[in-house]
């Protein structure tokens, strides 16, 4: 089945955590899946309007493009698919030798 037309969803990190979040009807959550979906660019506007309201809880707010896939929204983006996959918050290489 075809992918719909592109859409928005608002995403940003946990200011405390780190982790990667969605804006979805006053809350935030760490499932793209259930995040609240901009089809139009007013809509769009509300929505990082209703995201950014929330800096005590996040940093870096923005909307990312998402295609709808039966009304899921799915990352377009290598940036935001590899975002899904997080956090990757843990040491590496020679930062690990010192743990």
């Amino acid at each position: 089945m075809a992918a719909e037309a592109l859409a928005k969803v608002a995403t940003s990190n946990h200011l405390i955590e780190g982790d990667v979040i969605y804006f979805a009807h006053g809350v935030w959550l760490r499932d793209l899946a259930r995040a609240e979906v901009a089809r139009t660019p007013e809509e769009a506007d509300d929505l990082l309007r209703r995201a950014r309201a929330f800096p005590h809880e996040t940093v870096g707010v923005e909307l990312v493009d998402v295609a709808l896939e039966a009304g899921v929204p799915r990352p377009v983006h290598f940036r935001e698919a590899f975002r899904t996959r997080g956090p990757s918050n843990y040491f590496h290489g020679k930062q690990a030798d010192h743990v």
